[in-house]
């Protein structure tokens, strides 16, 4: 994606980042090759899923999620992260990344926790999860905090992204229903970049 500015850019450009949290690697990987059909030049790979960090490695400008300590933050930037997300503050975890040219998505929900991630230095705020308060709480927080760019995620879905975007969200991440579970297990792959396309229109 090329410098940290830039990254920033396009990542914000693509509007809606999936957050894959599959049951085994090839779940993983195929979902990926769909999505970069459908038109994502970005994931967020969990670190939740099986062999995320080979997953990493192998996966052109995607990055890692579900960062909870600096030692597999080091690791993912290694295999080639090109952003890193935590759903909390993990100290140290945006000097990390900046130093390595990347970015960092730290995690909060209340006021203080959103004020302390920026603080910290995150290029984007993760506002999590965005399911408990729904789009109000993030306009609530947007309304206090207009300079933090913030990306609910967690219970974002096709039928209330919209009301993200118009609350205040700079952009979204959608999780697992971004991928038709049912397609991909069928080795369905039209279905599933016909639904992926979707969250892109």
């Amino acid at each position: 994606m090329g410098t940290q500015p830039d990254l920033r850019s396009s990542l914000i450009a693509q509007r809606v980042i999936p957050v894959l949290r599959l049951a085994s690697a090839d779940l993983t990987a195929r979902a990926i090759d769909c999505l970069l059909e459908a038109g994502f030049k970005t994931v967020e790979i969990t670190m939740t899923t099986p062999g995320a960090i080979d997953l990493l490695k192998k996966t052109r400008n995607a990055g890692a999620g579900t960062v909870l300590d600096l030692d597999t933050a080091k690791r993912c930037l290694d295999a080639g992260a090109q952003f890193l997300v935590s759903p909390c503050l993990v100290p140290g975890l945006a000097k990390l990344a900046h130093d390595a040219g990347r970015l960092a998505l730290i995690g909060g929900f209340t006021p203080g926790e959103i004020l302390a991630a920026h603080r910290e230095g995150a290029d984007i705020v993760k506002l999590f999860p965005a399911s408990t308060g729904g789009p109000e709480h993030l306009r609530a927080i947007h309304a206090v905090f207009p300079e933090i760019p913030l990306c609910p995620t967690g219970g974002v879905s096709l039928s209330n992204l919209n009301d993200y975007f118009a609350a205040g969200a700079t952009l979204v991440g959608v999780r697992n229903n971004i991928v038709d579970q049912k397609a991909l297990a069928a080795g369905d792959r039209a279905a599933v970049v016909a639904h992926a396309k979707r969250f892109l229109a």
